[in-house]
């Protein structure tokens, strides 16, 4: 398979531009690190760029018949907002112990919404295409959507240099960008990218212990998913992939530099203080890689790094009882 090229994420930045943010970097209270927040776009997570990109480059005639997707929510939403971007029907699969919030906000962006047990979220969504024929717009294993994705890296590398807290152009640009890992579409195009324009920069993923398919993958050199029971026990909803998708492997095999874990603890102790010392609500799968920043230094490379904070779509309650003591 043929990896993301930078002149397919130049294309994606280009259609994206009306209806996604160019998120900025906002330097964080701890010395070394910026955030890339993605909880900023218009459905509260990354995923719309991948989402609008697959979309705009369909067929319209294909188009047309209306879109099918499956996702734990942020992807479920992104469709959603793509199809009422472009005028057409959505339905979404989503395993059902995603959280409520998420369900209802796919639900208010006009999407159509089934439940099914997680073991089904991949099997359900093909017997759905095969139906009817409608395109399904995968969450990470298709060369759009990591296209999309890697306009988060094409941002970066773009706008590091003159970012709030620099010393003004010193020449010295970002070390390290750390980014979730779930299916790997985001990490995929993120590496694209920034390799291509900062070739001498690292590209570190990091995952849950509880969902570290991927992590356990990159040290065996080999995809290993793990079950879905496995992965459902994270808090990092987003991230309870079972593995990384073929086309992002290839990606990440060749491009990524390591994939680091972190604790459950470790996540919420980094959602509290993005909340409470950065003023950046995120959820927990967004916190993860600012978590390997603060609980794991000693395993990342030196130098100005850049967290992507994937997404800000928090379970109420959850926020309320990190933050109400």
């Amino acid at each position: 398979m043929s990896l993301v090229d930078l002149d397919q994420i130049r294309d994606a930045a280009e259609r994206i531009r009306p209806w996604a943010v160019r998120t900025p970097l906002v330097p964080s209270p701890w010395p070394g690190l910026w955030l890339k927040p993605e909880s900023l776009q218009p459905i509260g997570a990354f995923k719309i760029r991948g989402a609008i990109t697959a979309v705009s480059r369909l067929d319209p005639v294909e188009r047309a018949r209306g879109l099918l997707a499956h996702s734990s929510g942020n992807h479920a939403q992104a469709v959603a907002y793509a199809a009422r971007v472009f005028g057409v029907s959505a339905h979404v699969v989503i395993p059902d112990n995603a959280p409520q919030r998420k369900i209802d906000a796919t639900r208010a962006l006009g999407a159509g919404v089934e439940l099914v047990p997680v073991e089904q979220r991949f099997t359900r969504p093909e017997e759905l295409r095969l139906a009817t024929g409608q395109p399904m717009i995968p969450p990470f294993d298709h060369p759009d959507v990591i296209a999309g994705q890697g306009t988060v890296g094409l941002e970066i590398a773009e706008d590091f240099p003159s970012a709030p807290g620099r010393d003004g152009p010193t020449g010295r640009d970002v070390a390290t960008v750390l980014v979730p890992v779930s299916g790997g579409g985001l990490i995929s195009g993120v590496a694209v990218a920034i390799k291509a324009l900062v070739p001498d920069a690292r590209v570190v993923g990091v995952e849950p212990e509880l969902a570290g398919d991927a992590a356990e993958s990159f040290r065996l050199g080999r995809r290993t998913p793990w079950t879905a029971a496995d992965t459902a026990r994270t808090v990092a909803d987003g991230l309870r992939t079972f593995s990384v998708g073929e086309l992002p492997w290839q990606h990440i095999s060749a491009l990524v530099d390591d994939i680091v874990t972190v604790t459950e603890q470790e996540i919420l102790d980094t959602t509290r203080r993005l909340a409470l010392e950065a003023r950046l609500l995120a959820e927990p799968s967004g916190a993860v890689p600012v978590a390997a920043y603060l609980h794991h230094a000693d395993r990342l490379p030196p130098g100005p790094t850049v967290a992507v904070v994937s997404g800000g779509n928090i379970d109420p309650a959850l926020l309320a009882r990190l933050v109400g003591g």
